[in-house]
This record gives structure tokens, C-alpha cells and sequence, in this order.
């Protein structure tokens, strides 16, 4: 079997496995959009093979974080953000904020994820909702500016490298003439002296285990 026929399967395999052990659930902050996400008993460790060796990825995908619920509840809101044009969900972990772009009248979306497993809940999510996203497979931060009309970036400055690299692609973008938006609840890594303040919304941060809650977040301009 070649390599692209193995990767093929192993998508094929990893939606099978999200539909089979993942729960529908409405999105806290933003109830119009459903996604498949993790419970305790999902079992995710089962979707890294044994033949890969190194310790898997952490499963981001799997669950809602802050800054992508703040990016999805302000489209929502404020369509016109996104209305009629071309976006890029960079980290796109579960497609959330994609989804919510593409809800919102975005012309073409495009979600960018680095984590196979992601790409297929992705494709699954989209489907969910009823849109068009297109799942992107791998790390475009060490690439060019992309040919889009807006960049969303929800909740990746969490680690100091990454943030690093995200950071100097959004630079490229920027001077290319792409308009950039962050979501993010305030994370250790967050370039504050870039951002300008868009708005601002209470939203749960589900990834930490406490959905009952909710952190004040919000959405930024970067430039």
C-alpha cells in the first residue's frame, strides 16, 4: 500500500472512530453550531497507532477553547465581519471558528490544522453543519502569506515557540494586506502590543474542563 493510500485510510479510520465514539454537542457560547467532542469515555488515545513510536499530540481538537469561542460567537454577531469573504482558520483544531465563518456568509473557508485527527472532526463538523469548509493538512506558519482576505487565529499562544512562529507568519500577512483577527481569554504568550481591541465577549473555555463557566475573552485586530 503507497503512502498516500495509507493516509487516505488512516482518515477514513479516524472519522469512523469520531462518529462511533464522539458525542454531537451544541457549542457553549455559540448553541447555533454542533460539533462532535470528547467525554470521558471517547477513549482518544485509541486514534494514535502504536507504530508511530513518539508520545501522540495532545488532542486539542477534541474540545472548544476560549479563543476559538470568542472568534465564532463575534461572526456570529457581527457577520459582516466575515460576509463575502475569503478566510483562513489557522489552528484550527475542531473547525469551530471556520464553521462559524462559513455560517456567517464567508465566501470561501479554508481551516488549517496540524493534527491528522483534526483534519478529519474537521471534515465531519462541516458536514454537521451543513457548510463548506476545506480542511488544509499541516503547519503553514513557516509558509507565505495565503491567498485570502482575512486570517483568524483562535487560542494559539498558549506556548512561547509557537507563538513565535505564529507571530511572524501573521506578519507576512499582514504586510501582504491580509486583515488578522485573534481570539484569545489572555494566554501566557499573547503579543499584546500588536493587538487592538474589537470586542469582547463572556465565553466558556471548555478545554479546561470547567464549561460551566465562563472567562471574559476577546477578539483582537493584529497589526
Amino acid at each position: 500500500m503507497n503512502h498516500q493510500g495509507t493516509s487516505q485510510d488512516r482518515q477514513s479510520e479516524t472519522a469512523d472512530f469520531i462518529l462511533d465514539n464522539l458525542h454531537v454537542v451544541a457549542v457553549p457560547s455559540a448553541p447555533q453550531i454542533r460539533l462532535y467532542a470528547a467525554h470521558p469515555g471517547s477513549g482518544l488515545w485509541r486514534l494514535w497507532p502504536d507504530d508511530e513510536g513518539d508520545d501522540p499530540p495532545p488532542p486539542y481538537w477534541a474540545y472548544q477553547w476560549a479563543g476559538g469561542l470568542v472568534l465564532a460567537r463575534h461572526f456570529l454577531e457581527r457577520p459582516d465581519t466575515v460576509r463575502g469573504r475569503r478566510v483562513l482558520d489557522l489552528g484550527a483544531g475542531s473547525g469551530l471558528v471556520g464553521i462559524a465563518a462559513a455560517m456567517a456568509g464567508a465566501s470561501a473557508v479554508l481551516a488549517a490544522e496540524v493534527d491528522r485527527n483534526g483534519v478529519a472532526a474537521i471534515g465531519l463538523n462541516a458536514t454537521l453543519n451543513g457548510v463548506d469548509v476545506t480542511a488544509v493538512s499541516g503547519d503553514l506558519t513557516g509558509g507565505p502569506a495565503p491567498e485570502v482576505d482575512i486570517v483568524v487565529v483562535g487560542d494559539l499562544f498558549y506556548d512561547a515557540d509557537l507563538a513565535e512562529r505564529v507571530t511572524a507568519f501573521l506578519d507576512r500577512c499582514v504586510a501582504a494586506g491580509v486583515e488578522v483577527l485573534v481570539g484569545d481569554p489572555g494566554r501566557a504568550h499573547l503579543p499584546h502590543a500588536r493587538l487592538q481591541l474589537v470586542a469582547e465577549y463572556a465565553v466558556a473555555d471548555v478545554g479546561t474542563g470547567h464549561a460551566a463557566t465562563t472567562k471574559p475573552s476577546a477578539v483582537f485586530s493584529f497589526g
